[in-house]
């Protein structure tokens, strides 16, 4: 689990099928994501939760699945600068939202304007063949909602009805010490929809009619008919709040 907040940069190289070397080029980064770093640990490179298998002097050595090269951005971005974060520690500060390093699909860049006080960022939407994929994630983009790009924690500022789009200001800080700033019109990105928003669906979309989504102790209330039943005078009567 992650938080989508970027601790370095790197540069990542493909070893073999199945192998990518990550490497940090200065110091400082290095001390960051290496400092605690073990071999088996997990690491979010570009946003995807990726298995430390080999730790070396200026970087790490991770494996990757066909599944993950496939689904991400990782098998095209040789020698380019890529996000990375340690994964999340128990007591640490939950300063993003919580991003489970599964992406979702592949989006791309459709503008990025810079303002005052921010870059505005319009990306679109994964795009593919597989209908069912595309669908996947679409529903999940809401204006106000969370949504991670890259690995990077952002809140959406605009989106069209059917998610095809969105839109996020990015604070100069976070534009400067990620790779955004390195994106160019067309540049494909990893996205991540928020996996609290994929629960909430699940529930609405199956909870009226299918006890197995509610909680054991809300299943086994014969009072419970579907959700219009569970208001927040039976949540306290149940011991819920």
């Amino acid at each position: 689990m992650f938080t989508g907040l970027i601790q370095a940069l790197g540069k990542i190289k493909l070893l073999a099928e199945s192998q990518i070397l990550v490497s940090l080029e200065s110091s400082s980064n290095s001390q960051i994501i290496l400092k605690d770093l073990a071999i088996g640990d997990s690491v979010a490179v570009d946003g995807v939760c990726l298995t430390v298998i080999d730790i070396l002097a200026q970087g790490f050595v991770a494996i990757v699945s066909p599944e993950t090269l496939k689904r991400s951005t990782l098998g095209q971005l040789s020698d380019r600068y890529v996000n990375l974060e340690t994964s999340l520690r128990a007591g640490s500060k939950l300063g993003g939202h919580f991003v489970t390093g599964h992406i979702d699909g592949v989006g791309r860049l459709q503008s990025s304007v810079e303002t005052i006080n921010a870059w505005e960022m319009k990306f679109i939407a994964p795009h593919t063949t597989d209908e069912k994929w595309e669908r996947q994630i679409a529903p999940y983009i809401v204006p106000k909602g969370s949504i991670a790009v890259n690995g990077i924690s952002l809140t959406v500022a605009d989106c069209d009805v059917d998610g095809n789009w969105f839109q996020v200001a990015v604070i100069p800080h976070s534009f400067n010490e990620t790779n955004l700033s390195h994106l160019k019109v067309g540049s494909l990105v990893n996205i991540e929809a928020d996996i609290l928003g994929k629960y909430v669906a699940k529930f609405l979309r199956h909870g009226s009619n299918n006890y197995s989504v509610l909680p054991p102790a809300l299943a086994a209330n014969s009072t419970v008919n579907n959700l219009k039943d569970i208001t927040p005078e039976f949540l306290t009567e149940n011991g819920f709040i």
